[in-house]
């Protein structure tokens, strides 16, 4: 898959309600049994039907779970995955000019394909985690200096 689509819908509330219990019996089964490496799902309401998955995908359900069952939408997109700038962006939630910067800027790896810039899933994800790292320091700093001022 070369390229993802990142647009997915809101959860509705009945879909968020349905999420919350899902998730927490999923992540409670993935506790009691945390040796076990596949997992068997019962599909439908017959116990004959049954799938068995790697825990890594059921682990994953669970996350994807959580985001919904606190109204988030949720978009699945495969870590060597390329994006158009505007797949990139909406990623980010930044305007397509913002990204360009920063693509050019160097901070997020691209390649270019003619004259359209194609960004990978992964190479866009470390860029948010350590975005999001100095956001939290910054924050951190800002919350000390203020203890420290007496004004928290």
């Amino acid at each position: 898959m070369n390229n993802a689509e990142v647009a997915s819908p809101q959860p509705d509330p009945d879909a968020v309600h349905t999420a919350e219990i899902a998730m927490r019996r999923v992540r409670r089964y993935l506790a009691d049994h945390a040796d076990e490496r596949d997992i068997r799902v019962v599909v439908g309401g017959d116990a004959d039907d049954t799938l068995s998955l790697p825990r890594s995908a059921v682990e994953l359900l669970a996350r994807v779970l959580a985001h919904m069952a606190a109204g988030q939408s949720v978009s699945v997109v495969p870590a060597r995955a390329e994006l158009t700038t505007q797949q990139a962006a909406s990623l980010l939630s930044v305007s397509r000019p913002y990204l360009i910067g920063l693509l050019d800027a160097g901070e997020i790896e691209y390649r270019k394909v003619g004259k359209h810039r194609r960004v990978r899933a992964d190479s866009l994800m470390a860029y948010k985690r350590r975005d999001d790292h100095d956001r939290r320091d910054a924050a951190d700093e800002l919350t000390e200096l203020n203890r420290e001022m007496g004004l928290y």
